[in-house]
């Protein structure tokens, strides 16, 4: 049974005006950037608390959307401009199907009342091709032991455990990263030394890190496990081409069929 959270708890605001918190959200930018340098002309959307790593994007994107669930503080996206961003339930995302070319979480899963339902969702607002970026406590991290940060609440995940999770939900894991070996204290030296202390954590316990990532791709084609899954009445669902060219393909050639057995004088099939 997952820890509840709320937003009190958290403070994402408050953490990411911290000095730690402008330190970690720099830390973590330098890696989700490695990981999707130019996305010129795509559509994002940031689920959770993605608004500090949205900016990374903004330049070159056709549109950011920034939706916060009820766990989590709501920031305005972007800055000084028209709002767009929106709260949201993680079960049923207002947005129609196909939808976005990424989707980041930040924030989210680890928060999320029912993590499966969170991740069908995301599959279905993703585009065929769309890719899925998770940032998630890491289990034997520091940070997800420390309730002072946002990190340090909900359910942390391994990186096995995560593309475990993503495989079960009609994603494929691609890519595999870490960050936050620093530890998550306040105090000066360490902040200064945030580099020094990526660049060994990384080289000696890469395992010890404070936040796992994964990004993923959607898989078109397996079965929708829905059971324990109550959908909404009336609600779309995503057909590949093939199966409807498959489906007129079989029609005609029972009707070709029928004409020529009545043709030879047999009668319909």
């Amino acid at each position: 049974m997952k820890a509840e959270v709320h937003a009190d708890n958290h403070g994402h605001r408050d953490f990411y005006a911290s000095p730690l918190g402008l330190v970690a959200a720099r830390l973590l930018r330098e890696r989700l950037q490695r990981l999707w340098p130019d996305l010129a002309g795509r559509e994002i959307l940031g689920l959770g608390h993605a608004a500090p790593y949205l900016r990374l994007w903004r330049e070159g994107a056709a549109r950011i959307v920034s939706a916060g669930l009820p766990e989590t503080d709501l920031a305005p996206w972007p800055p000084g401009s028209a709002s767009l961003s929106a709260r949201v339930e993680d079960s049923l995302l207002p947005f129609p199907d196909l939808s976005f070319d990424r989707v980041l979480l930040v924030h989210a899963l680890e928060g999320a009342e029912n993590d499966r339902r969170m991740l069908r969702e995301v599959w279905r607002v993703l585009k065929d091709d769309g890719k899925l970026l998770i940032v998630a406590p890491n289990r034997r991290g520091l940070w997800a032991h420390r309730d002072i940060t946002p990190f340090g609440q909900g359910r942390p995940y391994s990186t096995g455990q995560l593309s475990r999770l993503l495989e079960r939900n009609l994603f494929a894991a691609e890519r595999r990263d870490a960050a936050l070996f620093t530890p998550p204290f306040q105090a000066r030296l360490l902040l200064k030394g945030s580099g020094l202390w990526e660049g060994a954590g990384r080289l000696l316990a890469p395992r010890f890190a404070g936040v796992v990532i994964v990004e993923a791709h959607k898989r078109i084609y397996g079965v929708m496990p829905a059971r324990g899954v109550a959908l909404p009445r009336g609600r779309r669902v995503l057909v590949p081409d093939s199966v409807w060219a498959a489906r007129d393909w079989a029609a005609r050639d029972l009707a070709d069929r029928e004409e020529a057995m009545r043709r030879d004088g047999a009668g319909p099939l």
